[in-house]
């Protein structure tokens, strides 16, 4: 296995396939038209391949909030369904861990919806703790993945 860290629009949109497991209805052009606006945000991904197959990735993004000074937002957590409940996420959040490190962050954070209690048990065994509720208004329905 390869982890790799994807830090270009085009090493992005080469793994569409993966983000519609997650994102089915996702285009090219709306993915695309995503990472334009979300890489300058210091939005990144790493993927792990085994071959020439991406197995599962995640994005996250970098920054600074006055209630935690530097940390790093897991977003778009995916494993390869074929590939789930084999190490795969556990893979992917050490490598989180330790460019949170690398960063000098001092957390890590993530949503998970309400209901993917599956989810919820991956990150718990992960060592994450709920903190507080994320509280969305929706403006546009039809903007959504």
């Amino acid at each position: 296995m390869k982890l790799k860290e994807l830090t270009t629009i085009q090493e992005m949109l080469s793994q569409l396939e993966t983000i519609k497991f997650l994102y089915p209805n996702m285009t090219i052009e709306k993915y695309e038209s995503f990472l334009i606006d979300m890489i300058p945000k210091n939005y990144k991904q790493v993927a792990l391949f085994e071959d020439e197959i991406c197995i599962g990735m995640t994005g996250f993004w970098f920054g600074t909030k006055l209630w935690t000074g530097k940390y790093i937002e897991i977003d778009n957590f995916i494993v390869h369904p074929e590939y789930r409940k084999k190490g795969i996420g556990k893979i992917l959040t050490q490598f989180i861990d330790e460019k949170a490190k690398e960063l000098n962050c001092t957390c890590i954070v993530l949503d998970a919806f309400t209901g993917n209690f599956e989810a919820h048990r991956f990150y718990y065994n992960q060592g994450y703790v709920p903190r507080g509720f994320h509280f969305i208004k929706t403006i546009d329905e039809n903007g959504f993945s």
